[in-house]
């Protein structure tokens, strides 16, 4: 009897064991997972595009979706060159799910994301890049931008996530979640 109880004791401390090693595990995951660039947290850090527009530094405009992952590939690349870039060029992220961004969507006519535009010290777009880009092409991309030359990769087209622009409003019912009611 004493050595069923005392396997028993040996396999409860081998399991509890065991939990807390996975727990840890588990705990520093997510820990590392937070860490990452994404996609959210550079849109929260951008320049607001009223302010890009006229406060005469270049810009570079992105239109993204959280769910693009073309535009996810991209995020620690882009961070990196904001890095690089940040006192010399205006860095703006605009998420083609918020209506809000309807009219620039329109206006820089995004079909395709990630869809880049380059925007001049004057606020003047220049030149268009869609898909995912090298970094050493968004790099001379921007060198070239702030130097007021021509791009010399203006117009490329890497892989993109599909995009439709919407024509109608969404509904006002906020559980639709934007979903159009056929009648």
């Amino acid at each position: 009897m004493s050595e069923l109880v005392s396997a028993n004791r040996v396999r409860n401390i081998l399991i509890a064991f065991a939990a807390i090693t996975l727990s840890i595990a588990i705990f520093f995951g997510f820990q590392t997972q937070t860490g990452s660039v994404s996609l959210e947290a550079q849109a929260q850090a951008a320049t607001p595009i009223e302010v890009a527009l006229n406060n005469g530094k270049p810009t570079l405009t992105e239109f993204y979706a959280n769910w693009c992952t073309s535009c996810q590939a991209m995020a620690p690349e882009l961070a990196q060159l904001k890095q690089k870039y940040e006192k010399s060029v205006n860095f703006v992220m605009l998420n083609v799910d918020n209506s809000k961004w309807l009219p620039e969507i329109l206006r820089y006519r995004v079909d395709g994301i990630p869809h880049f535009v380059f925007i001049d010290d004057t606020g003047e777009a220049i030149a268009q890049t869609l898909g995912e880009q090298p970094p050493s092409v968004m790099e001379a991309n921007l060198d070239a931008l702030i130097a007021h030359q021509t791009l010399p990769y203006a117009y490329s087209t890497g892989q993109t996530s599909d995009f439709n622009t919407p024509v109608n409003t969404p509904s006002s019912d906020p559980r639709s979640h934007g979903a159009q009611v056929q009648s």
